[in-house]
């Protein structure tokens, strides 16, 4: 009897812990090649005074080569600024153990996309952004605690929460172990 109850904990502790299996908005293989990217994950969620900021990831990979996929919303009723996204732009995650993972930005300027909406402004704005060789392996064993963002002619700085339980939908969310849980998908 013993032996069947720690058979049972083991069984039970080992599907806790198991990772849950990748999810994608898109998964495509064709003569061109192949393209996956996963679906979108809240990272930061700011509602300050009538304006609203989001930021999502999903991790995207073309022909073997991994890419972040970064989308940044703002509403406001007042007048938003477009910050672009350039060659020289970057993200620079700060993770736990104290190291800097910094991705490159594609060579391709963007500054989004600016919708009217009953009186107030949605601007959507996307970036792609490339790992770098040296630093990879990082994101997979330790929590990402800061996230600055360095536009075109501006820098933004985000901390990025354990847990995150959004204003927008109600879900909770994991910030910080994004890559640890996710990166795997585009490998």
């Amino acid at each position: 009897m013993k032996q069947l109850i720690t058979l049972t904990f083991f069984l039970l502790t080992f599907t806790g812990f198991a990772q849950k299996p990748c999810e994608y908005s898109a998964n495509v293989s064709d003569s061109i090649g192949t393209y996956k990217i996963t679906n979108e994950y809240l990272i930061s969620e700011k509602n300050f005074g009538g304006n609203s900021s989001y930021v999502f990831f999903s991790l995207a990979q073309t022909d073997g080569l991994p890419t972040l996929n970064l989308q940044l919303i703002q509403k406001s009723k007042d007048f938003i600024k477009a910050n672009c996204f350039d060659k020289n732009s970057r993200v620079f995650l700060q993770l736990q153990n104290g190291k800097v993972v910094t991705l490159m930005h594609i060579n391709q300027e963007n500054c989004g996309t600016l919708i009217h909406d009953s009186g107030i402004d949605n601007r959507v704005n996307t970036g792609i952004f490339m790992f770098m060789k040296d630093n990879y392996e990082e994101l997979k064993k330790s929590p990402v605690t800061m996230m600055r963002i360095k536009y075109l002619t501006d820098t933004e700085d985000y901390i990025v929460k354990s847990e995150l339980k959004s204003e927008m939908n109600s879900k909770v969310y994991n910030p910080d172990t994004y890559f640890i849980q996710n990166i795997r998908c585009v490998e």
